[in-house]
């Protein structure tokens, strides 16, 4: 980092969010001599108060729950506003900074442009968290510091300062629309578009083109990852400015990364893995391992540690987990699954399953579900979109609405039979009925488990 960009000293930044991105920035800024304020619309969340007095303590002015009108003042003035992820374009702070000319970066922005090591960023609708935590697994076993930061593990701006080698960075399409052209990936990954976050993009569009910024500012000798298996996704990489690498699970695929008898291989034909040594081997999973060797292979990892990782690498929580059986019937927690995307993924994965679905819509037509109805014996419609799933399904796949989380597994068990799955994707977010997927994903957990048990009678 240049010594213009550490100092800060008489100038002013704007941080909107103090949770743990929030507070990195905040943190960052205050290091480099820079008038620190940060706001929080919500200040009684669970450990704000202790990251509120570390702040105050470092010199940063705290404002709280503002009024509508007070969000102008506010960005008067200042010199750079950093928005949390969740802060959308739609935001009275958003619009009075573009009103008042005041320069908006997110923290991957800030992060990756003044980083001193390569940085491998993926992205895509689903299956982020996971390729970013093979990536990094598949660095270290090579004998590689990587840290896993964004989304997941450490605040970007945090992992920034530690010894890392490579920083392997999660980002969402939310951090993307706060980028500038000072994102420039050593790789960046594009695993899958598909409609998403709709209500807080404003279009499918808007979406899309958010997402493609994982690459957009790269330069020649930078490399993009992306699936040839989706269509826009390859379209998109026809744009890339510098190199591109594709993976695909199509078994006519004739290059890049890709399957052939039955084992993943690079494109010069060297063997990853044998599919069949693999813990998990759904279509998805063999997609995301393929990508994750790609931006590893093309990131400093060999190829004998790559394959080490993926025989080692278990099932994230939330996603596909598989929780108990009871009479033949298997229940899986897939609450991870927030959009329709992911679940038919995850639908398509089983022969025949009752599915939990419903949350709370993020804009999306829900009636592209449906044809997932000849993998299903019946639906259990949850949370604000129930009456959404139930149209989806109505005169295809017998439905029932239940209005909590007990209720749900036990409508469910009751519509299944032997050798069928119970699997919770519920195709929305969850902030109707819980703070989180995660939150969810443990309430579904509880109730099979009280339900396998007998204690829910």
């Amino acid at each position: 980092m240049s010594a213009e960009a550490r100092d800060w000293s008489g100038k002013s930044v704007l941080v909107v969010g103090l949770r743990m991105t929030g507070s990195a920035v905040a943190r960052s800024f205050l290091s480099r001599g820079a008038q620190v304020t940060v706001v929080e619309e919500r200040p009684s969340s669970p450990g704000y108060a202790e990251l509120r007095n570390e702040l105050l303590a470092a010199g940063a002015r705290i404002v709280e729950s503002p009024e509508e009108r007070e969000w102008s003042s506010l960005v008067a003035g200042v010199d750079l506003l950093v928005p949390s992820p969740g802060v959308p374009p739609s935001h009275p702070v958003m619009i009075a900074a573009v009103k008042q000319g005041v320069t908006v970066r997110g923290d991957i922005d800030l992060a990756v442009g003044e980083s001193l090591v390569p940085v491998v960023a993926v992205t895509g609708t689903n299956g982020k968290t996971t390729v970013t935590t093979l990536i990094a697994a598949m660095l270290e076993a090579t004998g590689l510091r990587a840290g896993a930061a964004g989304n997941i593990g450490w605040a970007v701006m945090d992992a920034q300062q530690r010894a890392f080698d490579v920083l392997v960075v999660e980002v969402s399409s939310f951090q993307l629309h706060s980028t500038t052209e000072t994102f420039s990936p050593s790789v960046s990954v594009l695993l899958n578009i598909a409609e998403d976050h709709t209500d807080w993009h404003g279009s499918f569009a808007r979406y899309t083109d958010d997402k493609s910024r994982i690459f957009r500012s790269q330069g020649p000798a930078d490399l993009l990852v992306f699936n040839a298996d989706d269509p826009i996704v390859a379209a998109l990489a026809l744009e890339a400015p510098g190199r591109t690498l594709s993976f695909s699970i199509d078994p006519d695929a004739q290059s890049g990364y890709r399957i052939r008898n039955g084992e993943l291989i690079t494109p010069d034909g060297a063997r990853i893995a044998r599919i069949a040594d693999l813990p998990l081997k759904a279509p998805h999973d063999l997609a995301n391992a393929l990508a994750a060797s790609a931006a590893a292979l093309s990131s400093g990892a060999n190829i004998e540690s790559v394959h080490a990782a993926l025989l080692s690498f278990a099932r994230l929580h939330h996603r596909a987990e598989p929780i108990g059986e009871n009479q033949g019937v298997a229940f899986i927690n897939d609450s991870k699954a927030t959009n329709p995307h992911a679940t038919i993924t995850a639908v398509g994965g089983y022969a025949s399953c009752v599915l939990i679905a419903g949350g709370r819509n993020k804009g999306i037509d829900l009636s592209i579900l449906r044809p997932l109805s000849k993998n299903l014996r019946g639906v259990v419609a949850i949370g604000e979109a129930a009456p959404e799933i139930e149209a989806a399904f109505d005169g295809a796949t017998p439905t029932r609405v239940a209005t909590n989380m007990k209720d749900a597994v036990r409508f469910a068990a009751e519509m299944s039979k032997p050798g069928d799955v119970v699997l919770l994707s519920p195709a929305c977010a969850s902030f109707d009925w819980y703070k989180s997927y995660e939150e969810r994903g443990e309430s579904f957990v509880a109730e099979v488990e009280a339900f396998i048990s007998g204690a829910d009678q």
